[in-house]
């Protein structure tokens, strides 16, 4: 607009895009005063840097939830997961602007005037709420990013922490189990290396006997005991080894059942670092800090919806309300404020429509001729059979006799 008082600056391509995004009228704003302009091109860019936030919190949600599980010190980065949280955040950014653009432009501007009146606020209240919502969805994974470093490190140590459990937990179910397997294996290993001993005592005393003397009555006892006991000490290995095979496959079947708990155990401790453990990890770390980093995107969220109702008429809502009323005066629409109170004693408005009301009363009025004319000529039917009649009854009475 330019004129001789004034001349509202141009306007470019960015502010265009912040005003579309607050919800703001173009070819209002490019008439306006530069305060509007600036004040919808504020609303916009919260709008938009919500969506934004909203994108890269959503995104790094995704990729938390279905990042491969593993330690929580291990980084390493999971592509293709990263590609579906990129998608992911694009459309969730998207749909939180959408909202958040929807939150902005349909809350009212209040009566005009800088105070927030409780009515406001009533009406005000289920925008809040979802503001609220949106705020608490955008904040927590910004937390968790924010301590990263020191979440993943207290996850770390749980993690550790619960593996030394679980190994602890095994080592209490199977141990009792591996410790008698071993010691039966190690009671038949010792008698036969009992008789195995007895065997080479005996050895060593039939060759010293036979060394000294010839071999006599006393070598030949001797040998007869050797004899015996190496015997002896054959039956016992061919008897026990089955027995020690058997017990050492066992002790393998307890130890590959170990070794797969401990692993099943160790793959649960890993899992430990989901979403919401993270959260849990964020509040207890955070503390006051995360408080605030909330408090934050309340801010932001719900800055736009009380700002609205906190601001003064300008000459952009005088604007728009004129062609708001000249677009309804055009289509034939018009409201009486304050015309009749309801049940509970509110004032309402009477909307008339007059186009809708002119085309009703025509419709009205042409049934109403419609049935004049109907009337006339039934009246004039009556006349002209009278006559009929009147000049010969009897043709009249004989073809009704007949019909």
């Amino acid at each position: 607009m330019k004129t001789e008082y004034y001349q509202t600056p141009g306007s470019s391509l960015l502010m265009r895009a912040f005003w579309k995004a607050a919800g703001g009228d173009r070819y209002i704003l490019e008439k306006a005063t530069y305060g509007d302009q600036i004040k919808y091109m504020c609303l916009g860019g919260i709008v938009l840097t919500t969506g934004v936030m909203a994108g890269l919190a959503g995104g790094y949600a995704f990729y938390t939830i279905f990042e491969p599980r593993g330690i929580a010190l291990d980084n390493d980065l999971s592509i293709s997961t990263a590609i579906m949280s990129i998608a992911f955040g694009i459309i969730w950014g998207l749909i939180i602007f959408n909202i958040d653009r929807f939150i902005v432009t349909s809350t009212g501007k209040g009566d005009g005037t800088e105070a927030i009146t409780m009515e406001e606020f009533k009406t005000a209240i289920p925008r809040i709420i979802m503001g609220t919502i949106i705020a608490l969805t955008i904040s927590k994974p910004v937390e968790i990013r924010m301590f990263k470093s020191e979440i993943d490190t207290e996850i770390h140590t749980r993690q550790m922490a619960l593996k030394e459990q679980y190994i602890l937990e095994a080592d209490s179910l199977f141990e009792p189990r591996i410790n008698r397997i071993n010691n039966e294996i190690e009671n038949l290993n010792n008698e036969i290396q009992a008789q195995t001993e007895r065997s080479v005592e005996l050895e060593d005393q039939y060759i010293e006997e036979a060394r000294i003397i010839t071999v006599g009555p006393r070598a030949r006892a001797i040998k007869e005991q050797w004899d015996r006991a190496k015997g002896e000490e054959m039956l016992m290995k061919k008897t026990y080894a089955p027995i020690i095979a058997q017990a050492r496959s066992e002790l393998d079947s307890i130890y590959v059942s170990k070794r797969k708990v401990i692993s099943e155990s160790q793959q649960k401790a890993e899992n430990l670092d989901g979403l919401l453990e993270k959260i849990l990890v964020s509040h207890e770390l955070s503390g006051w800090i995360g408080v605030f980093v909330t408090l934050l995107f309340l801010a932001i969220e719900l800055t736009p919806i009380f700002f609205k109702l906190m601001l003064i008429k300008t000459p952009y809502d005088y604007v728009e309300e004129n062609i708001k009323e000249l677009m309804k005066a055009e289509q034939g629409v018009y409201v009486i404020r304050d015309y009749f109170q309801d049940n509970v004693g509110r004032e309402r408005d009477l909307t008339k429509h007059i186009n809708a009301e002119k085309i009703i009363s025509e419709k009205i009025e042409l049934q109403a001729v419609q049935e004049r004319l109907t009337q006339y000529a039934l009246s004039k039917y009556e006349a002209k059979m009278k006559k009929e009649i009147d000049a010969a009854p009897e043709a009249f009475i004989e073809q009704s006799t007949n019909a």
